[in-house]
């Protein structure tokens, strides 16, 4: 039997159930906030995905395996999920419905597009492991390692939060050398045919770069029911950087 990702549960309500994909570097526990405040009216599942957070680690992480990661995790359930994908994530719901559609009712997808990018994460792959573990005792010890190589304290924090410190010493909750393999795979998008036609809202921040009106041709071949919703304001962390906006376009499309 296939292993099942990590996940937190939220709420009981009557509605749909809500699938939530964090982005690369992220967990589950970057959407707790929202995912309690949406919960008020379902059932909000967030997962941590593959080779993140306390989900298994595997050597491949094609959009393929994360596709089927999220199609096992709906299936623990009954019926259709609406699903919500945030970059990496959202590549991954996208795929999701496309090659399960039986499996997604609506699906958000936040800040990216079903096109190949040249925004290669390596450079932070390559600062997660420059940082000496054996003398980290505090995240302040391994952000002080990192100040040289990230020069953003937002980014620092973010990607500290998947910094685990035990009994047992300091390491990483990301499968560094898998994801540093994929990073191919992770930046760019699978050839799939067919078209999802159920409702979807592709759902972006103005000052981000990551969804061109140059895509849109594409996005729409793959999804001809897409909407388009702008967040003023807000870049590429748009759920985090604008959240009441972020919820308001969320609640207002899944209804």
């Amino acid at each position: 039997m296939s292993e099942i990702l990590n996940f937190v549960s939220n709420g009981d309500g009557a509605g749909p159930r809500l699938l939530i994909a964090h982005g690369l570097f992220g967990t589950a526990r970057n959407w707790g906030v929202l995912a309690k405040r949406l919960a008020d009216e379902r059932r909000v599942v967030s997962v941590d995905m593959r080779n993140h957070g306390g989900s298994f680690q595997a050597a491949s992480n094609t959009y393929g395996d994360m596709a089927e990661d999220l199609a096992r995790v709906i299936e623990t359930g009954s019926g259709k999920s609406d699903v919500l994908g945030h970059s990496m994530g959202g590549k991954a719901a996208m795929v999701l419905a496309l090659a399960r559609p039986d499996l997604v009712d609506k699906l958000i997808v936040a800040d990216i597009a079903p096109v190949a990018y040249s925004h290669s994460q390596l450079d932070k792959i390559t600062a997660m492991k420059a940082v000496d573990l054996s003398v980290v005792e505090r995240r302040r010890d391994a952000d002080a390692q990192l100040v040289g190589l990230v020069e953003d304290p937002a980014l620092r924090s973010f990607l500290l939060q998947s910094l685990s410190l035990d009994e047992g010493g300091a390491s990483w909750k990301l499968n560094l050398e898998a994801l540093g393999s994929a990073m191919d795979d992770i930046i760019g998008f699978p050839d799939i045919e067919g078209a999802f036609e159920g409702e979807v809202l592709f759902l972006h921040g103005v000052n981000s770069d990551y969804v061109q009106p140059a895509h849109h041709a594409k996005i729409l071949a793959l999804f001809p029911n897409a909407r388009f919703e702008e967040i003023e304001g807000a870049g590429h962390w748009l759920h985090a950087e604008k959240p009441r906006e972020f919820e308001a376009s969320v609640r207002r499309f899944l209804g």
